[in-house]
């Protein structure tokens, strides 16, 4: 019954953590393990030790000997400070909306281990363990996805893992949910007791908006790759011109990203002279790379930031067991998630908006120069009965209207919680699920793009009156891979099943695309 990974792990406690090993666990089955080396533990250790000792000559530290929040002015008795932490996991257990999945549940794991594994949250080596544990053999809390602020960190989706730690409410576990504490009996594994300040240590964090943040990143790479080749497939079908990608163009224009993604859309342009119908296409075809460009660049910037919050320590207060210093403060506050989230969902968007537009261009045969009204490969006698891809328009059109309706960033609408004291709050957490929500929608988008532009090439191809454009080797293996999942649409069918399937190939980045490998849990900055 034990779900243990065998793949080799990503080391906590030996260096910076990247995206990429974030998502090797979450997405790419690999487990953890706590570095070796002895340095690292002693960090740990002295961190833990040094509270101890504070706390044995009757030293105050906010949230071990106080009251949390804007209680922090009440002194707890000695002899309930052992009791404090358990009472901080109970009283926070009151999430609400979805739970999150198991890749995102991984995701939140490993983000809260590594920052405990920082040596600046006070917490005992034990605790990393029994944490390493449950990513280990996929003891997966229920985490609601709904209910955080963003500042005093998750407290109330992270006071679901606190609470597996110690054995108490529903994880997931083999398949099957069960009670913690069974799941731990299962593994051998008694339920932690937590030390005074480890239930604050747990959930005082950015723990959750950053695995989400870890998650949509790689999607949106992912998807901004993917807008190139399906522009290149959109101007091979509409017979554009190549010339608009050229690199000596965009030497005039140095922004990295727009380079980069019009070389890639340059690329896969075959360099033959077929004519084309307009000396300079319409701005969803002639302006693309300036549109992915904004998304490639500004991953950039997003990577160093949820990197930086990846590896930091992030609760409130901090021990620095070396110089026996108790430092409060409040790096629990997600701010720069925030703004990465909110911006982030703003440049997906836009990808859906392209996309949408270069769709609504193929199926139109006032602007196809020649394809099929809605891409149909009926011809003859059953043409006027079918419709080809006049609806899949339809539910794109409504697909992008709803992400850029969600747009609106979440970080600008702090709320002042618990008595004022939280008066500030960054609301990351909501800003990473919209721009999930975003990005799912973008997927869709792309999904719809896919199966048209490969249909709008095969028709280009069949058209008696054109000389069939030559592909590159890359866009022919594309082509080929995408008609796997979603044959060339004759006769009318749903088209749903096939959507389904190619967007979940997307979400999941299964497409090699550009130099990156697909489906690896991470991909190429």
């Amino acid at each position: 019954m034990d779900a243990r990974v065998t793949l080799a792990p990503v080391e906590i406690g030996a260096r910076r953590l990247r995206i990429e090993d974030v998502l090797r666990v979450a997405r790419g089955g690999a487990g953890v393990a706590l570095s070796e080396n002895p340095e690292f533990a002693r960090r740990i250790r002295s961190g833990a030790a040094f509270l101890e000792r504070l706390l044995a000559d009757n030293g105050t530290v906010y949230g071990v000997n106080t009251g949390y929040g804007d209680s922090c002015t009440v002194s707890v008795p000695p002899e309930l400070v052992a009791e404090l932490p358990l009472h901080l996991t109970r009283y926070h257990g009151c999430g609400m909306g979805a739970h999150l999945d198991d890749e995102a549940t991984l995701a939140v794991l490993v983000c809260r281990l590594n920052s405990l594994a920082q040596g600046y949250s006070g917490v005992r080596w034990e605790l990393l363990q029994q944490l390493a544990a449950l990513i280990e053999h996929r003891v997966l809390p229920f985490i609601p996805s709904e209910g955080s602020v963003g500042a005093s960190g998750d407290l109330t989706p992270l006071s679901y893992v606190a609470a597996a730690l110690i054995g108490e409410r529903d994880v997931r576990h083999a398949g099957v949910r069960r009670p913690a504490a069974e799941a731990l009996a299962l593994l051998g594994r008694a339920p932690l007791t937590l030390a005074p300040k480890e239930g604050l240590a747990i959930m005082n964090g950015t723990a959750v908006m950053t695995a989400l943040a870890c998650l949509a990143w790689q999607r949106a790479d992912h998807l901004s790759r993917l807008c190139c080749r399906l522009t290149a497939l959109a101007s091979v079908a509409l017979r554009g011109n190549r010339g608009h990608f050229d690199p000596r163009l965009f030497a005039a224009k140095p922004h990295a990203g727009q380079n980069e993604a019009a070389a890639w859309i340059f690329a896969d342009l075959h360099a033959d002279e077929t004519e084309v119908i307009r000396l300079q296409d319409r701005y969803s075809i002639r302006c693309a790379p300036h549109v992915i460009g904004v998304a490639r660049d500004a991953l950039t910037w997003m990577r160093r930031d949820i990197e930086n919050e990846l590896n930091s320590a992030n609760d409130n207060p901090l021990i620095d067991g070396d110089a026996e210093l108790v430092l409060h403060g409040g790096h629990f506050y997600g701010g720069h998630i925030a703004f990465a989230m909110d911006a982030l969902k703003t440049a997906v968007a836009n990808l859906a908006d392209l996309m949408d537009r270069q769709l609504a261009l193929l199926v139109d045969s006032k602007y196809n120069h020649g394809l099929p009204q809605n891409l149909s490969g009926s011809c003859g006698a059953r043409a006027p009965i079918n419709h080809g891809f006049k609806a899949v328009q339809i539910g794109a059109s409504a697909w992008t209207a709803e992400a850029l309706k969600l747009t609106m960033p979440a970080s600008v609408f702090s709320r002042s919680t618990e008595c004022h004291n939280q008066d500030k709050v960054s609301m990351g957490t909501i800003a990473a699920r919209d721009c999930l929500r975003v990005l799912e929608l973008t997927e869709q988008v792309a999904s719809a793009l896919t199966l048209a532009a490969v249909q709008g090439v095969a028709l280009r191809q069949r058209l008696a009156d054109a000389e069939p454009a030559e592909l590159t080797p890359e866009v022919e293996a594309f082509m080929r891979e995408v008609g796997e999942h979603s044959p060339f649409l004759d006769e009318d069918r749903p088209l749903e099943a096939e959507l389904r399937a190619v967007t979940g190939l997307i979400r999941d980045g299964r497409w090699a695309l550009y130099g990156a490998s697909g489906a690896d849990g991470g991909a190429d900055a």
